[in-house]
């Protein structure tokens, strides 16, 4: 491999695919600021100006967020890469920890050793993020504590689950033949599984609190949905969202016989009964589809496909140097192409990431369908247009800005393909 060769396509990607997300960007900012002093005439009598507006600003204010989010994300790593941070760290890691306590140790220090500098770099837009535009427009409900205890119990439950994992595959890595990343996905694929099961029941409870759903009309009518579908879970859930924020959801977990159900209460206090049955049958309409079991099939193929690039790439010395990294010559080099690998390819598929947003939106059709033959249909509009204005969601996104990152269906869209429009709901009150 030819390294002036992958540092020009590397630089030309990061270069291209900054231009179009600024660009994409600044086409949803202007087309929402200019659609935000009138209600779509298809929201005209369900949605208020004020909350449209609210909307609109919400969006405008993470979108700008967003500007300087990317660019900054984009510096951060042509820093890493062409610009010599990643060899720099590299020469102070290897010679201080290869020496004592040799290869395994110094490549998993490595890790932790970007993955702290980058927590670190994302922690302060983090903040801003949450104390600044959410607590701006009402949706943060966590003070500076919960924020920080739970930046610690996550930092500290990556590192538990992370570093294990890493250490199994830089092991596969080094101990296996050329066919190493074989071995590696398979881990990965039964890793993925097994967090799947233990989800629910030992990782969420550290950072919320679920009780079993108490409202016992409600329950019996989510009971009486789930066997209609035909769908067992191990339990109904409710979920302390609002201790954190406003906004609210609903979703499935687990895997197998380990699946539950559980709700936000925000969701709840928010959504009448009939619209509460209307979302879960959507959320059951992809499990009909076989939506999640697509979506695994398809990122274990797509993890396939990259190991099986990175164990070529690992063996060719030009893609070290091709992104500024002078490859060890007395140390392995396994997790220096596993961090260059890790960095690089979103670049080079970001311009594949319509294709995968396009087949999420038609499974959100589809969820919403099969919900409307499950329930009732104006229910899952009503609770379709509470959700996006509970969660300030714009009702004016650019064409083409939906069209590249959107996984589900702007609102317009979604009640136009309801049986119910969204025309016949009782009017919002002025």
């Amino acid at each position: 491999m030819n390294p002036m060769h992958l540092t020009l396509a590397f630089a030309a990607a990061l270069l291209l695919s900054l231009a179009t997300r600024l660009w994409l960007a600044t086409r949803q900012l202007r087309h929402v600021a200019q659609h935000r002093h009138e209600v779509p005439a298809a929201f005209a009598g369900t949605v208020t100006l004020q909350a449209h507006q609210r909307a609109a600003d919400y969006t405008l204010a993470k979108g700008r967020f967003g500007l300087w989010t990317t660019a900054l994300s984009s510096a951060v790593l042509l820093g890493w890469t062409l610009l010599g941070g990643l060899d720099a760290l590299n020469t102070v890691v290897l010679e201080a920890v290869m020496p004592r306590w040799g290869a395994l140790p110094y490549q998993l220090v490595l890790l932790a050793a970007v993955m702290l500098i980058g927590a670190l770099i994302e922690l302060p837009l983090e903040w801003i993020s949450t104390f600044r535009i959410e607590q701006r427009f009402g949706f943060n409900r966590m003070s500076q504590g919960l924020w920080l205890a739970d930046q610690a119990k996550g930092a500290l439950v990556g590192a538990v689950i992370g570093l294990p994992l890493a250490a199994l595959v830089l092991w596969l890595m080094g101990m296996s033949s050329g066919l190493w990343w074989l071995w590696a996905w398979g881990a990965l694929v039964a890793f993925n599984l097994l967090l799947m099961v233990i989800y629910p029941t030992l990782i969420a409870p550290l950072f919320n609190k679920f009780v079993p759903l108490a409202d016992e009309s409600l329950k019996l009518r989510v009971q009486a949905l789930m066997q209609r579908c035909g769908f067992a879970a191990k339990g109904l859930f409710v979920m302390d969202g609002s201790r954190r924020s406003a906004h609210a959801n609903a979703y499935f977990t687990g895997l197998g016989a380990a699946k539950r159900v559980v709700f936000f209460d925000t969701l709840l206090q928010r959504l009448t009964p009939g619209e509460v049955e209307a979302v879960l049958a959507h959320e059951l309409g992809h499990f009909k589809h076989k939506h999640v079991l697509q979506r695994l099939v398809g990122v274990f193929g797509i993890s396939l496909a990259g190991l099986a690039l990175l164990g070529w790439l690992a063996g060719q010395s030009g893609f070290y140097a091709g992104l500024g990294v002078a490859p060890n010559m007395s140390a392995p080099n396994d997790a220096l192409a596993l961090l260059l690998f890790m960095m690089v390819l979103p670049g080079f598929t970001f311009f594949v990431s319509p294709l995968f947003a396009h087949f999420s939106r038609q499974h959100e059709f589809q969820a919403d369908a099969y919900a409307c033959a499950q329930a009732d249909g104006r229910d899952l509009a009503g609770a379709l247009l509470k959700l996006h204005e509970d969660n300030a969601a714009t009702l004016t996104p650019d064409p083409l800005y939906v069209r590249f990152y959107y996984s589900h269906p702007p609102a317009s869209e979604r009640l136009a393909a309801l049986p119910t429009p969204a025309q016949t709901l009782v009017p919002h009150p002025a």
